[in-house]
């Protein structure tokens, strides 16, 4: 089975940047479209953004569209997450795991790992 490492998260002030980064081990990285979920102290787990297989396409929830972008390198089996003009709500754990196509549904398929800590203060 493929497992997924999340890492790139930490504390940032309103307004700035951080690139979380998503590893996967195994061959076949490639085969699946991807995914990017949060949640945030007492509510529960959202969507955030999804890429297909090929990077050719993207989804983004509308709280995140133009400000975060999601990416992939299946050479090196890593899916990216830019985030730029951080705000307080965007603090949250962040996830990474392989979503079912068509991407537009928006449904994780994959098993949920640690996640990665993301702090925005104000």
């Amino acid at each position: 089975q493929v497992q997924l490492v999340e890492s790139g998260g930490g504390l940032v002030q309103a307004g700035g940047s951080l690139r979380l980064s998503c590893a996967a081990s195994g061959r076949t990285f490639s085969s699946y479209a991807m995914g990017w979920f949060r949640q945030a102290p007492g509510k529960e787990r959202e969507f955030v953004a999804a890429i297909s297989w090929s990077g050719q396409s993207t989804r983004y929830d509308d709280s995140v569209k133009g400000r975060f972008t999601i990416s992939r390198d299946n050479a090196k089996n890593t899916v990216y997450l830019q985030m730029n003009s951080l705000k307080p709500e965007d603090t949250a754990v962040y996830y990474c795991t392989a979503m079912a196509n068509p991407i537009a549904t928006e449904r994780a398929v994959g098993s949920w790992g640690q996640g990665t800590q993301v702090t925005v203060s104000s």
